[in-house]
């Protein structure tokens, strides 16, 4: 007789409740909240904030396969096999075959990209795996105000054929670059099973864009800033429609400063 305790479970996020939608998870896990408000601290710099991101996106990459990713069942016969008949496991585990494409959207998204391929390719079957790259920035005025952002270019490897579309980009600031990648992504032949995007992150303009744009990518987020709310917003619940968290020149607050110049040691 099989084991059956571990078909059909159930896998929950740790996450706050919300009015944003179902398509938004605010991770509530108190390691990640700890490891990004000491990232956030102006005296962290490098090697430590490298350090950091890379750790961060180790755990949020394992949560956004736990819960994305499709299973299936397996009857594994263990070491013990030898000696009992019995020592068969059987139970649900990630879909080895899965196609999964990560996006490393430069330059914020270079390491965090990484660390997600590194990691799928470990999980499922390499042969399946695949990483693209898009090289975007923002663009701004001369008061510093965004104003858009630019593509110079992209190298992306195929299809999008019933994979699990992963964009891992730190800074959910305005949402002008992640739903421009998206759309990019939606233009090419195949349907992808989920576009999901990862960030350390996000506001509530972010959600707002993202949700107008493309309201089927699901979104990761380990913090949401509304720094710039009015008081009675900032007591009240995540979710309401009078939410900030960009200031004059569109830069999240509170924020991390700018984390592609801080990853990179590049203040430009």
């Amino acid at each position: 007789m099989p084991e059956s305790a571990y078909q059909g479970y159930t896998y929950r996020l740790p996450e706050l409740a919300h009015g944003y939608g179902a398509n938004v998870h605010l991770l509530a896990d108190p390691i990640l909240l700890s490891q990004l408000a000491r990232l956030c601290r102006p005296e962290v710099v490098q090697p430590e904030i490298t350090t950091l991101v890379r750790d961060m996106y180790h755990s949020l990459v394992r949560m956004v396969i736990a819960n994305e990713f499709p299973r299936e069942r397996v009857h594994v016969k263990t070491r013990m096999y030898e000696q009992t008949e019995r020592a068969v496991w059987s139970g649900d585990v990630l879909d080895s075959n899965t196609r999964a494409i990560t996006v490393n959207i430069a330059r914020a998204g270079t390491m965090p990209s990484q660390v997600a391929f590194e990691t799928l390719i470990h999980l499922t079957n390499p042969a399946k795996v695949r990483q693209d790259h898009v090289f975007m920035a923002r663009t701004t005025d001369d008061a510093g105000c965004v104003t858009g952002v630019s593509m110079s270019g992209s190298k992306i490897g195929g299809d999008v054929e019933g994979a699990v579309v992963l964009l891992p980009d730190p800074m959910g600031a305005t949402g002008v670059s992640l739903s421009r990648t998206v759309s990019l992504y939606k233009e090419l032949p195949g349907r992808p099973r989920r576009i999901a995007s990862l960030h350390l992150i996000i506001t509530p303009e972010f959600v707002r864009r993202m949700q107008t744009d493309h309201p089927d990518v699901v979104i990761y987020a380990i913090r949401l800033d509304r720094g710039m709310s009015s008081e009675a917003a900032l007591r009240g619940p995540l979710g309401q429609q009078d939410e900030s968290g960009l200031n004059e020149i569109q830069y999240i607050v509170p924020g991390a400063g700018g984390v592609g110049e801080l990853l990179n040691n590049s203040f430009v």
